[in-house]
Protein backbone atom coordinates (compact mmCIF):
# COMPACT_ATOMS: atom_id res chain seq x y z
CA UNK A 1 0.00 0.00 0.00
CA UNK A 2 1.53 3.69 -0.82
CA UNK A 3 1.86 6.00 1.82
CA UNK A 4 -1.24 8.10 0.51
CA UNK A 5 -3.55 5.38 1.33
CA UNK A 6 -5.12 5.46 4.44
CA UNK A 7 -6.35 2.09 6.26
CA UNK A 8 -9.74 2.64 9.14
CA UNK A 9 -11.00 1.08 11.35
CA UNK A 10 -14.22 2.35 12.67
CA UNK A 11 -14.09 0.45 16.57
CA UNK A 12 -12.32 3.44 17.79
CA UNK A 13 -14.26 5.77 17.09
CA UNK A 14 -17.16 4.01 18.45
CA UNK A 15 -15.76 3.26 21.83
CA UNK A 16 -15.60 6.35 24.73
CA UNK A 17 -11.53 7.11 25.61
CA UNK A 18 -10.23 7.67 28.69
CA UNK A 19 -10.27 10.98 30.98
CA UNK A 20 -7.36 13.02 29.07
CA UNK A 21 -6.71 11.20 26.11
CA UNK A 22 -6.73 12.74 22.98
CA UNK A 23 -9.64 11.58 20.76
CA UNK A 24 -9.42 8.40 18.21
CA UNK A 25 -8.75 10.08 14.94
CA UNK A 26 -5.19 12.16 16.31
CA UNK A 27 -4.08 8.81 17.93
CA UNK A 28 -5.40 6.70 14.98
CA UNK A 29 -3.16 8.39 12.61
CA UNK A 30 -0.21 8.96 15.10
CA UNK A 31 -0.04 4.71 15.72
CA UNK A 32 -0.14 4.35 11.77
CA UNK A 33 3.03 7.14 11.66
CA UNK A 34 1.11 10.08 10.54
CA UNK A 35 -0.03 13.16 11.72
CA UNK A 36 -4.14 13.01 11.97
CA UNK A 37 -6.10 16.81 12.38
CA UNK A 38 -9.70 17.85 11.70
CA UNK A 39 -11.00 21.52 11.11
CA UNK A 40 -14.80 21.80 12.34
CA UNK A 41 -16.47 23.71 9.63
CA UNK A 42 -19.60 24.62 11.36
CA UNK A 43 -21.24 23.25 14.61
CA UNK A 44 -25.28 24.13 15.37
CA UNK A 45 -28.97 23.39 14.92
CA UNK A 46 -29.92 23.11 11.14
CA UNK A 47 -32.97 21.07 9.66
CA UNK A 48 -33.00 17.60 9.33
CA UNK A 49 -31.92 16.34 5.62
CA UNK A 50 -34.27 13.44 4.85
CA UNK A 51 -31.79 10.57 5.01
CA UNK A 52 -30.45 12.17 8.62
CA UNK A 53 -34.01 12.57 9.70
CA UNK A 54 -35.67 9.21 8.78
CA UNK A 55 -32.74 7.04 10.95
CA UNK A 56 -33.09 9.86 13.75
CA UNK A 57 -36.36 9.28 13.54
CA UNK A 58 -37.37 12.76 13.59
CA UNK A 59 -39.42 14.68 10.97
CA UNK A 60 -37.74 15.44 7.85
CA UNK A 61 -36.40 18.96 8.60
CA UNK A 62 -37.11 19.07 12.25
CA UNK A 63 -33.65 20.55 13.98
CA UNK A 64 -31.36 18.39 15.00
CA UNK A 65 -27.62 19.62 16.17
CA UNK A 66 -24.64 18.57 13.34
CA UNK A 67 -20.75 19.30 13.59
CA UNK A 68 -19.10 19.29 10.05
CA UNK A 69 -15.67 18.52 9.85
CA UNK A 70 -12.89 18.40 7.08
CA UNK A 71 -10.49 15.21 8.47
CA UNK A 72 -6.92 15.42 6.93
CA UNK A 73 -4.27 13.33 7.41
CA UNK A 74 -0.39 14.86 6.94
CA UNK A 75 -2.24 18.13 6.46
CA UNK A 76 -4.03 16.05 2.98
CA UNK A 77 -7.70 16.28 3.04
CA UNK A 78 -8.68 13.03 3.75
CA UNK A 79 -12.31 13.05 4.45
CA UNK A 80 -15.55 15.32 5.36
CA UNK A 81 -17.90 13.94 7.64
CA UNK A 82 -21.44 15.44 8.93
CA UNK A 83 -22.27 14.37 12.69
CA UNK A 84 -25.53 14.99 13.49
CA UNK A 85 -27.57 14.38 16.75
CA UNK A 86 -31.15 14.47 18.37
CA UNK A 87 -31.57 18.19 20.04
CA UNK A 88 -32.13 15.86 23.24
CA UNK A 89 -28.55 14.47 22.83
CA UNK A 90 -26.85 17.54 21.89
CA UNK A 91 -28.72 20.96 22.31
CA UNK A 92 -26.61 22.86 24.69
CA UNK A 93 -23.35 20.86 24.70
CA UNK A 94 -20.28 21.12 23.16
CA UNK A 95 -21.85 19.23 20.45
CA UNK A 96 -23.14 22.13 19.28
CA UNK A 97 -20.16 24.47 19.26
CA UNK A 98 -17.22 24.61 16.82
CA UNK A 99 -14.60 24.37 19.60
CA UNK A 100 -12.57 21.00 19.71
CA UNK A 101 -13.89 18.21 22.15
CA UNK A 102 -11.30 16.32 24.21
CA UNK A 103 -11.22 12.82 24.13
CA UNK A 104 -13.65 13.21 20.99
CA UNK A 105 -17.68 13.33 20.68
CA UNK A 106 -18.22 9.78 21.66
CA UNK A 107 -16.44 10.34 25.22
CA UNK A 108 -18.81 13.25 25.50
CA UNK A 109 -21.74 11.20 24.41
CA UNK A 110 -21.01 9.01 27.42
CA UNK A 111 -20.49 11.55 29.96
CA UNK A 112 -23.59 12.56 29.17
CA UNK A 113 -25.56 8.85 29.81
CA UNK A 114 -25.61 8.32 25.76
CA UNK A 115 -23.71 5.52 24.95
CA UNK A 116 -23.66 3.77 21.80
CA UNK A 117 -23.97 -0.35 21.53
CA UNK A 118 -25.39 -0.99 18.07
CA UNK A 119 -24.10 -0.15 15.17
CA UNK A 120 -24.98 -0.05 11.37
CA UNK A 121 -22.87 1.38 8.49
CA UNK A 122 -23.78 1.58 5.02
CA UNK A 123 -20.82 2.18 2.19
CA UNK A 124 -21.84 3.07 -1.27
CA UNK A 125 -19.54 4.73 -4.41
CA UNK A 126 -20.42 7.74 -6.11
CA UNK A 127 -19.07 9.99 -8.04
CA UNK A 128 -18.51 13.41 -5.71
CA UNK A 129 -20.52 16.77 -6.45
CA UNK A 130 -17.76 19.28 -7.56
CA UNK A 131 -17.45 21.08 -4.15
CA UNK A 132 -16.86 17.59 -2.70
CA UNK A 133 -14.00 17.33 -5.02
CA UNK A 134 -12.22 20.47 -4.45
CA UNK A 135 -12.49 19.94 -1.04
CA UNK A 136 -11.27 16.75 -1.02
CA UNK A 137 -8.70 17.54 -4.02
CA UNK A 138 -9.79 14.70 -6.37
CA UNK A 139 -9.03 13.85 -9.64
CA UNK A 140 -12.17 14.53 -11.75
CA UNK A 141 -12.99 11.14 -12.57
CA UNK A 142 -12.47 9.97 -8.77
CA UNK A 143 -14.79 8.09 -7.18
CA UNK A 144 -15.47 8.85 -3.39
CA UNK A 145 -16.80 6.48 -0.79
CA UNK A 146 -19.70 7.46 1.60
CA UNK A 147 -19.73 5.96 4.58
CA UNK A 148 -23.14 6.38 6.87
CA UNK A 149 -23.08 5.04 10.34
CA UNK A 150 -26.11 4.97 12.66
CA UNK A 151 -25.80 4.36 16.34
CA UNK A 152 -27.93 3.40 19.30
CA UNK A 153 -28.20 3.18 22.59
CA UNK A 154 -28.98 0.33 24.83
CA UNK A 155 -33.03 1.14 24.12
CA UNK A 156 -32.54 1.45 20.71
CA UNK A 157 -33.08 4.97 20.53
CA UNK A 158 -31.00 6.64 17.86
CA UNK A 159 -28.22 8.93 19.26
CA UNK A 160 -25.82 9.66 16.41
CA UNK A 161 -25.60 10.02 12.40
CA UNK A 162 -22.36 10.16 10.85
CA UNK A 163 -22.34 11.01 7.10
CA UNK A 164 -18.90 10.23 5.79
CA UNK A 165 -17.12 11.38 1.92
CA UNK A 166 -13.55 9.66 1.39
CA UNK A 167 -11.54 9.58 -1.75
CA UNK A 168 -12.03 5.80 -2.81
CA UNK A 169 -8.40 5.51 -4.21
CA UNK A 170 -6.88 6.98 -1.13
CA UNK A 171 -8.91 4.40 1.67
CA UNK A 172 -9.23 1.09 2.71
CA UNK A 173 -11.83 0.70 5.12
CA UNK A 174 -11.16 -2.32 7.59
CA UNK A 175 -13.97 -4.66 9.61
CA UNK A 176 -12.80 -7.17 12.14
CA UNK A 177 -15.33 -8.37 13.84
CA UNK A 178 -15.78 -10.85 16.69
CA UNK A 179 -18.63 -13.44 16.95
CA UNK A 180 -19.21 -15.04 20.54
Amino acid sequence: MSASNWVSTSLPYLTPREKGRDDAWGAEAKAQGRRGTQRILHAGEVPAPAEVAELLGVADGEPVVVRRRLILVDERPNELTNTYYPLAVARGTALAHTAKIRGGAVTLLAELGHIGVLVREDVTATMPDEGERRTLETAPDEPVLRLTRLTLDREGRPIQVDRMVMPALRQRLRYQIEIG
